[in-house]
């Protein structure tokens, strides 16, 4: 029987393409190519959390908090190797964290706003116990 086995792309609406993919690419060292957008090897993922790395898709109730300050309707999740770092490196370009970063056993997180006020979240995997 078929099934979704995944997440083929993300794609979204801007105010200004140029700007977004330019903070994008200065900001959280996304390298666009050719065609405007950037694309993820699940292999590349796969090699540094072999067991942590997935994708996740949940639908949140209408009412939650939980994207906010963003309005917009859904908030992305971008898997990073160094959560530390990316933190860092967001610092030096000038850009404020949104809220404190949290640690859970099944991650670390971050979140910042991205120029179109979209909520970005940063997500650095936690490989799971050994059973």
């Amino acid at each position: 029987m078929a099934k979704v086995i995944g997440l083929g792309g993300l794609f979204f609406l801007c105010k200004d393409v140029d700007a977004t993919r330019a903070w994008y690419g200065r900001v959280l060292g996304i390298n666009i190519d050719d065609y405007g957008g950037s694309s993820f090897n699940h292999g590349a993922a796969a090699a540094i959390f072999p067991k942590g790395a997935q994708t996740i898709w949940a639908p949140f109730k209408a009412e939650s908090d939980y994207f906010k300050p963003s309005d917009s309707d859904f908030m992305m999740n971008l898997m990073v190797d160094d959560l530390d770092g990316m933190i860092a490196r967001i610092e030096v370009e000038g850009c404020a964290m949104e809220g404190e970063p949290m640690r859970e056993s099944y991650g670390h997180f971050a979140w910042v706003m991205d120029p179109d006020g979209r909520k970005v979240e940063l997500w650095q995997p936690v490989e799971p116990a050994e059973d």
